[in-house]
């Protein structure tokens, strides 16, 4: 009678170990929209490169990226903070600086050239770092790496949010969002 409860013990256990993370997948939240839904206002992080064009002043306008201390380092006013600012709110802090003392009433456009690239590893064909682009999700981030490879878990993944050092797993849907500097990771199935 112990050997046939050790059998069905074990086997429990293999189940067990068979379905993702014990079934504990995040499937709700801000990073599930539904398709055609309303994207959040990008905010900028380091690594992100934008244009800026302030009219009639070549010198001031030109292309700028987002530096390890979070700023952009324009000429005339110096560092101005980026991070975590989305794009109007960025072009108003550089208005408010050239509006005070160095130019009459001026006009600020800022528009962002590249995206900080996500990275995906694990059980997919090609790991690697890959440009991010607007409204990416989960299974584009897995095409842009040449698909899974036959071992892979396709029905969850893990996700770290840049800047933090924790993973989470999500259930992998076809509305779920990347942003950008995620590190993706692909686990492997066990059968």
């Amino acid at each position: 009678m112990s050997v046939l409860r050790f059998i069905t013990s074990l086997l429990l256990l293999l189940l067990a170990a068979c379905s993702t993370a014990g079934g504990h997948a995040i499937s709700t939240g801000e990073r599930y929209v539904a398709p055609g839904g309303k994207v959040d206002n990008y905010t900028l992080g380091v690594g992100d490169k934008v244009r800026l064009i302030v009219y009639n002043e070549a010198s001031l306008s030109g292309e700028f990226e987002v530096n390890s201390a979070g700023a952009l380092a324009l000429p005339l006013i110096g560092d101005v903070a980026a991070q975590g600012k989305d794009i109007d709110s960025l072009s108003k802090s550089i208005h408010d600086k050239l509006a005070n003392g160095y130019l009459r009433d001026p006009r600020v456009s800022v528009e962002v050239l590249t995206y900080r690239p996500f990275f995906i590893l694990g059980e997919v064909q090609t790991p690697g770092q890959y440009p991010y682009v607007v409204g990416l999700t989960a299974l584009n981030a897995v095409a842009s790496a040449k698909g899974f490879t036959p071992r892979a878990d396709k029905k969850a993944i893990f996700i770290r949010r840049s800047g933090s050092s924790e993973e989470e797993l999500y259930r992998l849907t076809p509305d779920l969002r990347i942003w950008p500097g995620d590190t993706l990771r692909v686990g492997e199935r066990l059968f």
